[in-house]
């Protein structure tokens, strides 16, 4: 029985780079898992809960790797923690809720998902 109740399939996907950008921000992000909702990524600082970024997406759109779909949305930090190894911070793993994401974009992130479950 699947107990996920997320209105959007989400996917373990390490598979793309973005930027994320904001107030004071200016960096790149890589993907842990992704959803036409939102994102999980990896950081290399702390990015305060309830922050509004701006998020740089290079989706692929097929096997070819130059073959990208470039979208940029804003989003909102709704949950960030560190990564501890050897009693060090390495990095942060953040999760961002997509709060103003078009129909069109929504579609090409499922899509993506879709040809990824295959």
């Amino acid at each position: 029985m699947n107990t996920d109740r997320r209105k959007y399939p989400r996917i373990k996907d390490e598979g793309f780079d973005l930027d994320v950008t904001g107030i004071g921000l200016d960096l790149v992000a890589h993907t842990l898992d992704l959803s036409a909702s939102g994102l999980y990524c990896k950081v290399e600082r702390e990015l305060p809960l309830m922050s509004r970024v701006s998020l740089k997406l290079k989706i692929p759109s097929g096997t070819d790797p130059k073959d990208v779909s470039t979208l940029s949305v804003s989003g909102v930090v709704v949950r960030q923690h560190p990564v501890i190894i050897d009693g060090k911070i390495k990095h942060y793993d953040v999760a961002i809720f997509f709060d103003d994401l078009s129909e069109k974009d929504r579609g090409v992130i499922s899509g993506y998902i879709e040809n990824k479950k295959r």
